[in-house]
């Protein structure tokens, strides 16, 4: 092989490897995306907006969005706990504390929402005696949190864990040193550093929850105008032969849940913090 020819050979490999890449997007994610926007959009503004205008839709949309938030807030408050034990402390069983931290990632979200229906359902104790002092978890809105909450609990743990271990102690030492208490020593030397970690992916894991179909079918009981989140409305309108007024409403979610990583992808470069959530 001449020089000049071996000379070309990374250049085509690195050609065909980039043209595999964006091919492999574009069949796996954007294609799809826009078979959906077209479906969607294929007999006008006007139809798809009534379909995603009904009064159920529109509940189910509604249901799923502030469901989600709580969800997101939830998670950046006791997410960011979580992971400053797992960092900070040195407690028996951490090693198994910070497995089952990522065992909603390894878990099927069906399974998941099994496994709550069975702890906290009617029948069992601890959901018979919530029943009891007439609250209910299963089958009812409290369920669908606790399901979303399982499946996004890696979000934020993962994300503020490597950069509580990238502050420099040296840090921490001189805020003691100058009189600093726990709180303000927490207030001017972590909170600062790990907040746009917390804030982004507690924005993410919005974002997730808004799209979580698995655990809520099982846990939520969805009743109309009650439980039924947007997920199962557009499985149940496939089911019943209404694939525009899916295609509406999986639309709704999308333009969601692009708006909301868009504004968490926003905040990590701005702040510097993607670096440190990857």
């Amino acid at each position: 092989m001449s020089r000049a020819s071996h000379s070309l050979s990374p250049n085509r490999m690195e050609r065909a490897l980039r043209s595999g890449v964006i091919l492999y997007v574009l069949l796996l994610v954007a294609i799809p995306l826009l078979a959906l926007v077209t479906f969607g959009f294929a007999d006008g503004f006007e139809p798809f907006w009534q379909q995603l205008n009904t009064p159920i839709a529109r509940d189910a949309l509604w249901l799923t969005i502030w469901t989600a938030f709580i969800v997101g807030v939830i998670n950046t408050v006791l997410g960011t706990a979580t992971a400053w034990v797992l960092v900070r402390y040195s407690i028996p069983g951490r090693s198994l504390l910070s497995a089952l931290v990522d065992l909603p990632l390894a878990v099927p979200t069906l399974v998941a929402g099994v496994m709550l229906a069975i702890l906290y359902g009617p029948t069992s104790l601890i959901g018979d005696r919530f029943s009891a002092w007439g609250i209910e978890i299963i089958f009812a809105r409290p369920g669908i949190i606790l399901g979303l909450l399982f499946v996004t609990l890696p979000f934020v743990v993962r994300a503020v864990e490597p950069v509580l271990t990238e502050i420099d102690p040296a840090e921490e030492e001189a805020a003691i040193v100058l009189g600093a208490g726990p709180w303000r020593t927490f207030r001017t030397v972590f909170f600062p550093a790990i907040l746009p970690a917390a804030l982004s992916a507690g924005i993410r894991s919005l974002g997730r929850a808004l799209g979580e179909f698995g655990s809520i079918v099982v846990v939520a009981g969805n009743i109309p105008f009650e439980t039924l989140t947007a997920p199962v409305y557009v499985f149940g309108e496939i089911e019943s032969g209404a694939p525009k007024t899916a295609a509406s409403v999986s639309i709704a979610l999308l333009v969601f849940a692009l708006t909301i990583h868009a504004g968490a992808y926003y905040l990590e470069t701005r702040t510097g913090s993607r670096h440190a959530t990857n």
